[in-house]
């Protein structure tokens, strides 16, 4: 079980990194319209390449943990991201969350511990 929650930790990891850089890329990228110019831009957008990368990473080890592990108790533990997004809204994108979030995410958390008895 250990591996399972280690593994489920990175992948969740790799998931939030990835969203992380698609918010800083679409933050960044100019209004989408069907022109040369502005799909190089998207192209060429290093923090989108790094998403699509965290993205594909995470991919492949779901189908690891999904070839090797039930699925019952592999699917809630992507839950983890959670985690790890609110993390980062607060040291990346500097944004206030509310206690009820808080309580919300530690009810979360709390939930896969019980999955994983």
């Amino acid at each position: 079980m250990l591996k399972l929650l280690s593994l489920s930790l990175i992948q969740s990891a790799f998931l939030a990194f990835g969203q992380v850089f698609l918010k800083i890329a679409m933050k960044n990228a100019p209004k989408f319209v069907f022109t040369w110019t502005c799909i190089k831009d998207y192209l060429t957008n290093w923090n989108l390449l790094f998403s699509g990368i965290c993205m594909g990473l995470a991919t492949l080890l779901w189908f690891y943990i999904l070839r090797h592990f039930e699925f019952s108790i592999a699917y809630p533990l992507i839950s983890f991201s959670y985690v790890f997004g609110m993390i980062a809204s607060v040291l990346i994108f500097k944004e206030n969350i509310p206690t009820t979030r808080w309580i919300g995410l530690g009810l979360i958390v709390s939930g896969t511990f019980f999955l994983l008895k």
